[in-house]
This record gives C-alpha cells, sequence and structure tokens, in this order.
C-alpha cells in the first residue's frame, strides 16, 4: 500500500501557472506511487503469490494503481483545508499463506512459499523501490546541473521527485498496519504478538490519518526521510566528483 503524507507548499516554486505547477507535482507522485505499487507485485509474483499478477497489478499503468477516494478525493480534501496532506493507492493484494495437499503434505497452490519471509519482501519492495527514484531523481538534478539546463521546471520536477519519493519511503514504513512497515513489523514479531498486532489493521487507517492530522507523524518521518537522504547522497558522491 502506497500511503503518502505531509505539507505542500505550492507557493514556494513561483510557478507562472496552475498547469505548471500540477504538472510538476503530479508527474513524480504518478511515478512514485506507479512503481511502489508495481515493485510489490512484482516481488509478490517472484516470490510465488500471483494474485496481484493476475488481477493486472503488475503494470507501470497508474490508472491501476489509483484509488478514486484515497489517491485523489481525500488529500484534495485536506488540501482544501489547509492541513497535512494524506493519501493512499489501491493496496495490492496477495495471499501470504500456502496450501498444503492433504495427503502428501505437498504445495498445491503456488502463493508464498515463506509467509513471515516473503511478506515481508513484499512489504519493503514499495519503500524500497522509492528510495531507488529518489536516487534517479538526484542523478537527473546533478546532471542537469551539471550541463546548465535553463528551463527551471526540470530542476524543481527533480528536486520534487527527491521529496516525494523520500516521503514514501518514510511514510511507507511507519510500523503500524496497513502500512508496509506495519507488514514488516508483523512478520518479524513472535507469532502470538504478530496475530494480535495485525489485528490493528482493521482500525489502522483511521489511527494513521489521527497521527498525520495531529502532526506526530514527524517524529518518525525526520530522521527516516534523513536516513533516506543520506542512502541518496552515498550514492550521488562519485558523480559529483566525477562532473565536477
Amino acid at each position: 500500500m502506497a500511503g503518502f503524507a505531509g505539507h505542500l507548499a505550492l507557493g514556494n516554486f513561483e510557478m507562472d501557472n496552475i498547469l505548471e505547477t500540477a504538472i510538476v507535482w503530479a508527474i513524480p507522485l504518478l511515478f512514485a506511487i506507479t512503481l511502489h505499487e508495481a515493485s510489490h507485485a512484482f516481488v509478490a509474483k517472484y516470490l510465488g503469490a500471483s494474485t496481484a499478477y493476475v488481477q493486472g497489478r503488475m503494470t507501470l499503468n497508474p490508472i491501476k494503481h489509483i484509488d478514486p477516494f484515497g489517491t485523489v478525493i481525500l488529500p484534495l480534501c485536506m488540501l482544501a483545508m489547509n492541513g497535512p496532506v494524506f493519501g493512499y493507492a489501491k493496496p495490492v493484494p496477495y495471499n501470504p499463506s500456502y496450501f498444503k495437499n492433504p495427503k502428501t503434505g505437498d504445495v498445491i497452490v503456488g502463493q508464498l512459499r515463506h509467509p513471515r519471509r516473503d511478506s515481508a519482501l513484499v512489504a519493503l519492495a514499495g519503500p524500497f523501490s522509492n528510495l531507488i527514484m529518489a536516487l534517479l531523481w538526484a542523478i537527473l538534478k546533478i546532471i542537469l546541473l551539471a550541463t546548465h539546463v535553463q528551463s527551471g521546471i526540470f530542476l524543481q520536477m527533480a528536486e520534487i521527485g527527491i521529496i516525494v519519493n523520500l516521503v514514501l519511503f518514510a511514510f511507507n514504513l511507519f510500523p503500524l498496519p496497513p502500512l508496509d512497515g506495519g507488514r514488516i513489523m508483523t512478520s518479524l514479531l513472535p507469532m502470538n504478538l504478530a496475530v494480535k498486532f495485525a489485528q490493528i489493521e482493521r482500525y489502522g487507517f483511521f489511527i494513521v490519518l489521527g497521527l498525520v492530522y495531529l502532526g506526530l507523524t514527524t517524529y518518525w518521518m525526520r530522521p527516516v526521510m534523513a536516513l533516506g537522504r543520506w542512502f541518496v547522497n552515498l550514492f550521488l558522491y562519485p558523480l559529483i566528483h566525477l562532473l565536477s
């Protein structure tokens, strides 16, 4: 599930018109959400859970991943109230369980072969894809600066791409279901605790929404985003040295 949260300060970019502003924000955000969800689907398929693949979710078509309410209506409503913005995409479906032949004990359904471990890997795939995209946007920004590209819109898009993906990386690792971090936590806990922890998911959306609105997720976001930016900078140093 690609959840996103943050404050949008569009005025800081001094755009000439609303359309240009929308494009500069929409392209990085659509790429970030689409690749996040497609990464979940790809890793699930690779590990044996083909539900998302069968439902057409292993695709770079953003329409397949957009939730009308969670991706469009809810963020716009929160933006209109001049508060923090929260939204989400359609969660990628997969079945972490596996079924055995009652006679032979052999696995007869191609779902996850190691449910707890593989569930964590599927969940981690989304935030990790955002971290890689943040790095790619940062590389694009360095190349644009090195080649003295005059168009500010591309530099702004690259910078927004970095920020958007770092936000998605950090927010989705928040350890509360239904976010990816919550699913990873469920996989790591002992079985008896994992079962109880997973039950939070039915209330998770409202808990997360409340935490975002109260600004409490900031205490998690800042250090995790800083860690993500450190990772990006670590790989940028050789390129900066090469182009300098």
